[in-house]
């Protein structure tokens, strides 16, 4: 039975693939949606099995908005999947809804003036061909997706895990908190602050460290934060993917 996977945007995103090469050899239904909070709502409706959603670019930094709505919604991460223009002066740059949207945009218009920045398969799904590859400030510009649910399912074999960690506003809340992770010998790959709306200049965490949740140290590690902090969730173990891939 192919399992749902809903992802951002329409036919021929980054999302698209993402979710193509997550699941390949395997029966998967993907689902294009509009936005990230409408992928979230129907993961815990059980409309879908999984949403695949960008957290991290290596250029851009962290994406914000996922990880907001991860604080507000009963999910488990359970898998992880303008230089160009300087140069090109004659060139105008016009933001889009998504880069599909914008490939298939170019093809409606059939006008040779115009260009979108898409991906290969939106390309080849809107019957356009592909000027120049790689077009993109960094040559290791890469974007890390998270692979969502709404059941708690983690992998025997996980090596990473994604935490949201609030502390009392005082001296020294963060530090100590890490101490834990320190002393246990866990090494935090990640580490990103966010603001509270409703408590203002008031901020929580998002840290990913390796480990796995059946290690004993990992375990009383989780402990001891939650002892020391006001809110701890877990979003979930998962194995690391591999950068090469």
């Amino acid at each position: 039975m192919a399992v749902r996977v809903g992802y951002q945007g329409n036919h021929g995103t980054f999302s698209e693939i993402a979710v193509m090469k997550y699941f390949a050899g395997k029966q998967a239904e993907l689902c294009g949606y509009r936005s990230f909070p409408e992928i979230l709502s129907d993961l815990e409706k059980g409309v879908l099995d999984y949403g695949m959603l960008p957290v991290e670019n290596t250029t851009t930094g962290v994406i914000a908005r996922t990880y907001d709505l991860f604080q507000s919604h009963e999910v488990h991460a359970v898998g992880e999947c303008s230089g160009f223009f300087e140069a090109h002066p004659g060139i105008q740059a016009i933001a889009w809804q998504d880069t599909s949207a914008a490939v298939r945009h170019v093809a409606e218009c059939a006008d040779h003036s115009k260009a979108a920045l898409g991906s290969y398969r939106a390309a080849e799904y809107y019957h356009l061909e592909s000027l120049q590859k790689e077009v993109q400030d960094s040559d290791t510009n890469m974007t890390r997706f998270l692979l969502m649910s709404a059941i708690h399912e983690e992998p025997q074999d996980g090596t990473k895990i994604s935490i949201i960690l609030t502390v009392n506003h005082e001296p020294g809340a963060l530090y100590h908190a890490l101490g834990i992770l320190s002393y246990a010998d866990i090494n935090v790959t990640k580490l990103e602050s966010r603001p509270i709306p409703s408590e203002p200049f008031h901020y929580r965490f998002y840290l990913d460290f390796e480990g796995n949740r059946s290690d004993p140290f990992v375990q009383t590690a989780l402990l001891k934060l939650k002892e020391h902090s006001l809110d701890l969730k877990i979003l979930g173990c998962y194995r690391a993917a591999d950068p090469g891939e």
